[in-house]
């Protein structure tokens, strides 16, 4: 959430920012904050004015009544219960003006740093680098869910019947090699100072509020209603908000964990040829990374993270790129953010598999999660994401890029973790 000082101060920046992100109604939905906090605070203003003089007049009672001036201290206490009953109205405005300014928070989305191009979609986002090993396969190359089928890995029919489209039933070495890939990403977390987090996939409203997940992504997200509980999207919401309402002190930043939890999205509206197989589940495993941090060195820690994501990449002997998202193809919570794909032979195409972002202090400020500097002043933490690596995809570029007439060949680095070389 943008802070009150960001807009009262910078307001033309704001508004260049938010037209970057391409969000409709800027000026007057600023204006609205802006004058529901001039509300604010004036009523604040009339509100201590009159406990101030509340406060002057109930210490001159007691003196009044000593000196025998029992008219003027009736005057003052009726003085006083006046002020008592218009400081109730004064509150209730106060409240309900801080309410409705903090409801159009919610609606407002980051502010794109500098770097962040220009751009409406997809197609205007800018690539970075390209890398991994290049690929041959054979004329009769299979998309993944022909492989799937053909190798009995993965159930997507038994998955429809269980549950519905979109939550597939691995099998045999389709599950073996789900597992593989989770232990693999968690080690290799860990080896790059990630503490594991074991956090709970179902989470409640303030938690979905405090990383920005709602209100904007409510329609995208399984709510329990009975509970008032949501199925989580991704890790980072839970594990983010460990540090909501938590002031850490300076010396235990950066503060960088990791955690595998299944994710689950409706997908509204998706539909087509790219959802078919893996493309697009309602329910999916990721290994996820977070990290809390102070503003002059989360930069550096997004730099660390980027480049985690393209070493396991690189591990895995997947092509890939890396792409600058544009400031209209960006989540509504992020600074800046870099996609991760990797190319799918079989299929022609590149799919995502992570999205690392920096949020600045946007969602520290929903959360108030705060650090206590050197001079002992507390400031806004910076928070950052990624997943490190999302499974669907992943699966579906290593069945589709690894065929041979002989079965399809396992990554070495992966070998270790399923226990063979080859799906045959």
């Amino acid at each position: 959430m943008l802070t009150i000082k960001q807009i009262t101060e910078n307001t033309e920046a704001v508004l260049r920012g938010l037209e970057k992100k391409h969000f409709k109604n800027a000026k007057e939905t600023i204006d609205q904050v802006i004058a529901l906090n001039n509300k604010r605070r004036s009523t604040q203003n009339e509100l201590d004015k009159n406990l101030a003089e509340v406060n002057s007049l109930s210490r001159t009672i007691g003196q009044l009544m000593k000196e025998g001036r029992k008219e003027e201290a009736e005057t003052a206490r009726a003085r006083v219960a006046e002020l008592k009953e218009g400081n109730k109205e004064l509150d209730a405005a106060m409240t309900q003006a801080a309410t409705d300014m903090q409801n159009v928070l919610y609606t407002i989305p980051n502010i794109p740093y500098d770097s962040v191009p220009e751009g409406v979609g997809a197609e205007d986002n800018v690539v970075e680098k390209m890398g991994g090993m290049e690929t041959e396969l054979p004329k009769d190359a299979l998309p993944h869910w022909e492989l799937a089928k053909k190798y009995d890995l993965i159930d997507f029919d038994l998955g429809v019947k269980i549950t519905g489209a979109g939550f597939p039933v691995y099998k045999g070495k389709g599950a073996q090699l789900q597992r593989a890939l989770i232990n693999f990403f968690l080690d290799e977390a860990r080896k790059s100072g990630y503490t594991e987090i074991m956090p709970p996939t179902v989470v409640n409203a303030a938690s979905g509020y405090g990383t920005g997940q709602l209100p904007d992504k409510e329609g995208q997200m399984y709510h329990c209603e009975v509970d008032d509980l949501y199925l989580i999207p991704t890790a980072e919401v839970p594990v983010t908000n460990i540090y909501r309402d938590v002031i850490l002190e300076e010396k235990q930043l950066p503060i960088m964990n990791c955690a595998y939890t299944q994710c689950f999205r409706r997908e509204a509206g998706s539909y087509g040829k790219d959802v078919r197989g893996l493309n697009r589940l309602h329910e999916f495993s990721k290994v996820e990374l977070v990290r809390i941090d102070k503003p002059e060195h989360s930069k550096q820690s997004h730099q660390e993270m980027l480049d985690h994501v393209e070493g396991l990449l690189q591990k895995l002997e997947l092509p890939y790129r890396i792409l600058r998202l544009c400031g209209g193809d960006m989540s509504f919570t992020a600074a800046l953010c870099f996609d991760f794909e990797v190319y799918s032979e079989a299929q022609k195409r590149w799919l995502e598999v992570s999205s690392v972002s920096n949020f600045d202090t946007y969602q520290a400020n929903r959360l108030k999660c705060r650090y206590r500097n050197a001079e002992k002043k507390t400031e806004l933490c910076h928070t950052l994401n990624g997943s490190a690596l999302a499974l669907p995809r992943i699966v579906a570029a290593l069945l589709e890029n690894n065929q041979t007439p002989e079965g399809i060949r396992i990554p070495k680095a992966l070998v270790p973790y399923c226990g063979f070389d080859m799906i045959d």
